[in-house]
Order: structure tokens, then sequence, then C-alpha cells
């Protein structure tokens, strides 16, 4: 059985600014469960047991070699992918890196790419994940 297939999958996702306000965004790799070649909050699946917190340190750590600090969950949502027939309840985490961290990518076949992206310069596409972060945070810090 499949997690998000054969069942709705759980997962979480780590929206990190840096202090420039730049968002760090990474490009899914061949080796993705979905959404391959487009740009995204960065994120995985939560394992049997493990608390969505536990779950975001751990998939940043193991993908890019990095501590976070958590500073807010955003609600959980419905990721539904009807053209790959997948279905995710993710929740989003603003966060920060610990100091004097700088990621690097520790899964290249799950990741093409990482980057610090302006706000108003995202790269395309993106998604639909991170297009649904991306209208939370707005809604909440800019828009409120």
């Amino acid at each position: 059985m499949k997690k998000g297939i054969d069942f709705i999958g759980v997962g979480v996702g780590a929206m990190i600014f840096n202090d420039k306000n730049e968002l760090f965004l990474s490009k899914r790799g061949t080796k993705c469960r979905n959404e391959i070649g487009c740009w995204e909050v960065p994120g995985g699946a939560v394992r049997f047991g493990e608390k969505l917190e536990e779950a975001i340190k751990r998939e940043m750590m193991e993908e890019y070699g990095i501590e976070i600090k958590i500073l807010e969950q955003f609600p959980a949502t419905d990721h539904i992918i009807p053209n790959e027939k997948q279905h995710w309840v993710p929740s989003t985490f603003l966060a920060r890196i610990k100091k004097g961290q700088t990621p690097k990518i520790l899964e290249p076949e799950k990741c093409d790419g990482i980057r610090w992206f302006k706000l108003n310069k995202l790269p395309k596409p993106l998604s639909i994940k991170t297009k649904i972060d991306l209208k939370h945070y707005k809604k909440r810090f800019i828009n409120s």
C-alpha cells in the first residue's frame, strides 16, 4: 500500500525565510512521489507515530542538513493531485534555519536544485501545495 495513493498521506512542509525575506524553495527530482520538476516549499511524509514537528525537523535534516526553529504552524490543507491520483493532507510550518547553517542537497535523486527567492520573483512551475502555502502566508502576513 502506498501513501497518498492507496490511502490519504499525511505530510509536512517548512516555509523558511532568510534575513533578506527570501523564501527557500527546492525543485522536485525524478525520484519524488509526485509533481516532479515543480519548485516547492520543502517537506515530506509523516511516519507512523511521529509528531508533525518531529517530522519536519527530521525531513529538513535528512534532505538539506539544516536544523530549523519552528515559528508557527499553518492549518492542515487538502493537497489533491488529480492527474497523479494522489491525496495528501499536509501542514506547513513557518520556520527559520538555525544560525550558521547553509542548506545543501543531501538527496540528489529527490532534489534537482535549491535556491532563495523573493516573493515577487518565484520560479515556475510551483507545486500545488506551495501555491496553497503562499496564499495562506500572504493572507496572514501581507494582506492582513
